[in-house]
């Protein structure tokens, strides 16, 4: 193997990790695929992560070895790039295909069109209703919770598109929710509180609390007590929105 050659594998590997890591897949899974991508193109790889940055070094079995440190993007979670790039390395390793044909694959892969956004807001707003009826609340409940959740994430998305830090889309996001679904409160309904609570659900960060766990427990300590404090931090986010809409409407709650 050439060391041109093993450039051009560590360049795919370092795009393919930090794809796979900033679409918030689990540290130990990109570390397997990517160990198992670099076996199936011939060479071993050693990565070690944080919550921003990735170092990632290649070498092949003549001790030819390349290092790069590459910055982690911050792609939106998707579930299905965590899908398909995982069985990409297991199509790499099983098919003996070649770094052209993965090469081709991959950027299939990444180019696909995502969710349609307004289907998208469509189904979470649906998704906050069906826990405002989980948790006890009324038909009127689940209506002003629908609409409050697709007014925040709304919200959300336009802000997102514009590049607004998260921290700030979170709170704007959580007050605009709630202070939506605080209108179930003057309009006496009898589960405005359940209302109220649900609306910003959709804002829960699930995945970066689950990542951060089993980084944690896989003994990836570092980028998991990352990953928790940046959760706990959204959280904190949530709850100084929700407070905003509580102080005032503080006297419909008494």
């Amino acid at each position: 193997m050439t060391h041109e050659y093993m450039v051009e594998i560590a360049d795919f590997i370092a795009r393919y990790l930090s794809y796979m890591l900033g679409a918030g897949v689990h540290t130990s899974r990109v570390v397997r695929n990517s160990k198992r991508l670099g076996k199936a193109l011939g060479v071993d790889v050693s990565i070690h992560t944080s919550q921003k940055t990735a170092t990632l070094t290649v070498s092949s079995g003549t001790g030819d070895r390349d290092t790069r440190v590459l910055d982690i993007p911050a792609f939106p979670i998707s579930f299905e790039w965590n899908a398909d790039l995982s069985a990409l390395s297991w199509a790499a390793h099983d098919r003996r295909m070649t770094l052209e044909e993965v090469r081709t694959k991959f950027d299939e892969l990444v180019s696909k069109p995502g969710m349609n956004p307004v289907f998208v807001l469509f189904m979470v707003s649906l998704a906050n209703a069906s826990f405002c009826r989980l948790f006890g609340g009324d038909i009127w409940a689940m209506l002003i919770t629908f609409t409050a959740t697709m007014t925040g994430f709304f919200t959300r998305q336009h802000l997102m598109k514009n590049k607004v830090n998260h921290y700030i889309v979170f709170i704007v996001s959580a007050f605009v929710a709630s202070i939506c679904a605080s209108s179930a409160l003057s309009l006496g309904i009898e589960t405005a509180e359940i209302a109220l609570a649900t609306s910003v659900l959709y804002l829960v960060p699930g995945v970066p609390l689950i990542n951060g766990l089993i980084d944690i427990t896989d003994g990836h300590i570092q980028i998991g007590i990352s990953r928790l404090v940046n959760a706990f931090m959204l959280i904190v986010c949530i709850a100084i929105g929700m407070s905003i809409t509580l102080m005032m409407v503080k006297d419909s709650l008494l």
